[in-house]
């Protein structure tokens, strides 16, 4: 059995899909691991770490990839970049399908079985497998730490002899998995923290982290939540009443932490441009969402945005600002889900295709897509 792992190749990427660490479960697991020359320098891994740990450093892509039953990455490939590795070879990784149906379709029909990371079911089994949450928390914590570098004041209240100084005021829109990072960290920092959420079960975990709920709580409100546990899109009339208390809201606001998005489709505009303006000069809106077409209106992907001394922060990849930490979570999520896969005793693949895990992650298989939701919608 061979693992290969790339060096990514996407703009401002720099996490890579293994550690040391993982790489000695992989070795120990029967398992021959290429990495190719570099990929870890982003998250301060390097090439000895690896040797060191088991694996082989190979001089470019294409020799890494070679004859590899399994190739493990962080953004979705290229089929040039794959060239070389086996028919049917597993390609683990954070695909990003929607909207890229056909990448997805070339990488299908060069014969990979594509597994992306992001529909990993959030059940009790498979939290040790889920990117989405473990990269969601690192970047929920890096929104607060980078608004609190752009903010010209102190989160924390301070009494001094020469006066007081009040805490910064902290909004977060969204309690998922990122937004209660965001709390919990700006509670951590000193500041008065708000959030808000459509999902009636997040008030409970808004106020459990010292944060208070600012929500339109009627019936449609108690009714917003998928069994899956994300938001549903609400109807035109709730979010125009929870635009109204939310745009007074964030007037008193110094910092807005956006991270409102729902899967496959473009993130929701939250913040106007009025609700921009109406902020004090010196404060600071984070938009988490902004490589979907972003939360606020005026944030623009890969910048900053100072609107009449209003900073609004459109970084992307914000796990990636912390990319040792992230790559240490995201190499634990695929190893988990890859030891599923492994026969410890022969020492190889044997996948069960009917497993709830491998279903709901496999994209393609044998040359076409196999995936419902991607059958469905070419079939459509």
């Amino acid at each position: 059995m061979r693992i290969a792992v790339l060096r990514e190749q996407t703009a401002n990427e720099t996490r890579i899909a293994v550690t040391p660490e993982m790489v000695t479960k992989y070795v120990g697991f029967g398992a021959k691991v290429a990495i190719e020359k570099g990929a870890g320098e982003g998250s301060r891994l390097l090439d000895k770490d690896f040797q060191e740990a088991g694996a082989t450093i190979s001089a470019s892509a294409s020799a890494a990839v070679k004859g590899a039953d399994v190739v493990l990455t962080v953004r979705r490939p290229t089929v040039e970049q794959l060239e070389g590795a086996k028919k049917g070879a597993l390609v683990m990784g954070m695909h990003d399908p929607f909207g890229h149906e056909k990448e997805i379709e070339a990488l299908a029909k060069a014969g990979y079985a594509l597994f992306t990371m992001e529909f990993m079911p959030r059940i009790t089994r498979a939290q040790v497998m889920d990117v989405l949450s473990s990269q969601a928390n690192l970047a929920g914590y890096q929104a607060v730490i980078e608004a609190s570098y752009a903010f010209d004041r102190a989160f924390p209240m301070m009494m001094t002899a020469a006066g007081t100084v009040r805490p910064a005021k902290a909004f977060v829109m969204g309690a998922g998995v990122a937004g209660l990072q965001a709390i919990a960290t700006a509670k951590r920092l000193g500041a008065a923290v708000s959030a808000t959420d459509v999902r009636p079960a997040a008030k409970e975990q808004v106020e459990s982290l010292g944060g208070k709920f600012v929500a339109v709580e009627d019936d449609e409100f108690k009714e917003a939540e998928t069994a899956g546990g994300y938001a549903k899109e609400m109807s035109k009339e709730y979010q125009a009443k929870q635009a109204e208390l939310v745009s007074k809201h964030i007037a008193k606001q110094d910092v807005v932490v956006t991270t409102a998005l729902i899967p496959g489709r473009p993130a929701p505009k939250l913040i106007t441009k009025a609700m921009v303006e109406s902020m004090a000069p010196g404060s600071v809106i984070v938009d988490m969402a902004v490589e979907r077409g972003g939360n606020v209106e005026l944030s623009k992907r890969g910048e900053v945005v100072d609107h009449k001394g209003v900073k609004i922060i459109g970084y992307e990849n914000l796990p990636s600002r912390l990319a040792a930490s992230a790559s240490q979570l995201y190499a634990k999520n695929l190893m988990a889900f890859l030891e599923t896969m492994i026969d410890k005793e022969k020492q190889e693949l044997v996948i069960d295709w009917e497993d709830e895990l491998v279903a709901a992650t496999n994209l393609s298989r044998d040359g076409a897509i196999v995936h419902p939701t991607f059958v469905e919608k070419k079939e459509a």
